[in-house]
């Protein structure tokens, strides 16, 4: 199982800290369309985060992008000190590594917070994907430990489908108070706009006082009963 060691970081700062970790499928098929939409949105979620000085010292964001193998992109930081990635579709879709490595990164930057002193909520997961999992991905493994960090409020856990997920199969992975959403076609700049305004909501608010997110109706597809 994958680690990460903060140990040698210092804090930019010592307010309460929230870690959002994006969980991003770069898969061959995301190419042409999907993977510049995404590109674009990601460009958007950090324009819109700069604008907020309090969320600006508060959100550390992480990129993860997985297709054959789960690769970490940017380890935890705020979004004022770095270059967002561009993203590049090619390979496989190991969605379970690239859930467990996020959840990973989220265990390793609260035992940071902890060790220097810096208050923390609760960080966020967050997957994008448009595919299924590779054969021999261990979906029922991963649910588990979806289950039972949602449970004991370790973190939370965020599917998202772009055109083409097996919804199904996302939500068994996700937990039940917080089931898969299915983004409206390539709308990936609604959605990041809508997790910006959600994020300074979140780093707004006091510890332990409950939030209520904006709306996601500008980016989330309408399902069937």
């Amino acid at each position: 199982m994958t680690t990460y060691n903060f140990k040698a970081e210092e804090p930019e700062n010592y307010d309460q800290k929230c870690c959002c970790v994006l969980v991003l499928d770069v898969s061959s098929s995301m190419t042409g369309n999907p993977i510049k939409e995404l590109n674009d949105g990601l460009s958007t979620f950090t324009k819109d985060i700069k604008t907020d000085s309090t969320t600006s010292n508060r959100l550390e964001v992480a990129i993860i992008a997985f297709n054959e193998n789960a690769k970490v992109l940017q380890a935890p930081s705020l979004v004022t000190n770095f270059t967002m990635p561009t993203l590049i579709a090619n390979g496989g879709t190991k969605i379970v590594d690239g859930i467990k490595a996020g959840i990973e990164m989220v265990k390793s930057r609260k035992s940071w917070y902890k060790e220097t002193g810096q208050p923390y909520y609760r960080p966020w997961v967050i997957l994008m994907t448009d595919g299924d999992p590779d054969d021999l991905q261990n979906v029922t493994s991963v649910a588990s430990e979806i289950k039972n960090g949602m449970d004991n409020k370790e973190f939370i856990f965020y599917a998202v489908g772009v055109q083409g997920a097996d919804m199904k199969k996302l939500n068994e992975i996700s937990h039940p108070t917080m089931p898969a959403a299915q983004l409206k076609g390539l709308n990936f700049s609604e959605f990041f706009r809508w997790l910006s305004a959600s994020m300074t909501t979140v780093t707004n608010s006091n510890d332990g006082e409950k939030v209520n997110l904006p709306s996601p109706a500008a980016w989330m597809a309408g399902f069937s009963i």
